[in-house]
């Protein structure tokens, strides 16, 4: 009995043992996904405005903890509505460079910067959640200027940065018009298709260990429901959905919330992401870009 009884404590220990093994194990590695993944790897060109085409000028706004954020003011026509572009996930503003030229062009107004955790932008990201404050912080910013349309402003966003303009939209009532491409209906979901593409799935519940640990990174933001809960606010607000072969799991996410959206509502069917066009590609996708805000939200000199 004695000798029985010794086998069976001894066992139950390795058990534990073995368990809590484990878990310390999932929880190393779940935890070094989520922080890759919040912390993407990211360059910060430098560039010297005063020889960029276009005449951009640097606009500081306000971000959490007191911060400032800097970002690329590029003039249109004095008076006229200002698009703000906004860059993906592992992406920054000077990828985006060729759509805001494009923009300019046809005489808007144009900003772009770089979320936290990209390019110039310290900090992580939160794949969205903070990213949607910063959008709208450097909306406030804009509308104190007087060389702009105060009411009127134009979003473009993909993937991340698209799920931050849907985001604004919906709480913003001086957003005339918005085009998303691959955007998601929640970051957790942006989160789950970083930690699939690293293979590690393969590892019983990485997957929702690292879920838990994002929700509790960024537990100040768990009561904020999915964009598609308030989609509806934006009825009467011309939208623009795109969709990118290449980005299957987006592209789901994106098919639905243009499904639920209300009208007016259209939606652009694509091979490849943005990031990744040909020029030829790239040209022609900025174009129907251009093409949707001067159809919904025509630069007009201010007075007219």
């Amino acid at each position: 009995m004695r000798f029985s009884t010794a086998r069976i404590a001894k066992l139950v220990s390795f058990i534990v043992a073995l368990a809590l093994f484990a878990l310390v194990a999932l929880s190393a590695i779940s935890g070094f996904l989520v922080y890759q993944i919040v912390h993407p790897p990211r360059s910060s060109p430098s560039f010297d405005l005063s020889v960029m085409m276009g005449r951009p000028t640097t606009v500081s706004f306000p971000v959490e903890n007191g911060a400032m954020r800097d970002g690329w003011f590029f003039p249109g026509l004095r008076g006229a509505p200002t698009i703000l572009v906004c860059h993906g996930y592992a992406s920054q503003r000077t990828d985006a460079l060729t759509l805001v030229t494009t923009l300019q062009d046809h005489q808007y107004n144009v900003f772009v910067f770089d979320f936290s955790g990209h390019g110039a932008s310290p900090g992580a990201t939160t794949l969205g959640y903070k990213e949607a404050g910063e959008l709208e912080s450097a909306i406030r910013t804009l509308a104190m200027r007087d060389d702009v349309d105060p009411k009127h402003f134009g979003l473009w966003g993909t993937d991340m940065g698209a799920y931050a303009a849907l985001e604004v939209a919906e709480e913003d009532s001086r957003v005339g018009a918005f085009a998303l491409a691959d955007v998601y209906n929640d970051p957790q979901d942006m989160l789950r298709l970083q930690v699939r593409q690293t293979g590690l799935t393969a590892i019983p519940y990485v997957l929702n260990a690292s879920d838990f640990i994002f929700r509790m990174t960024d537990y100040s933001y768990r009561l904020t429901p999915p964009a598609s809960a308030n989609i509806g606010r934006t009825h009467g607000i011309p939208k623009l959905f795109i969709t990118s072969a290449d980005q299957p799991d987006l592209a789901d996410d994106t098919t639905q919330l243009f499904t639920e959206a209300p009208d007016p509502k259209q939606i652009l069917h694509d091979q490849t992401r943005y990031r990744d066009m040909s020029d030829d590609d790239r040209k022609n996708y900025e174009n129907a870009i251009v093409n949707f805000f001067l159809q919904n939200l025509p630069p007009v000199e201010a007075g007219q």
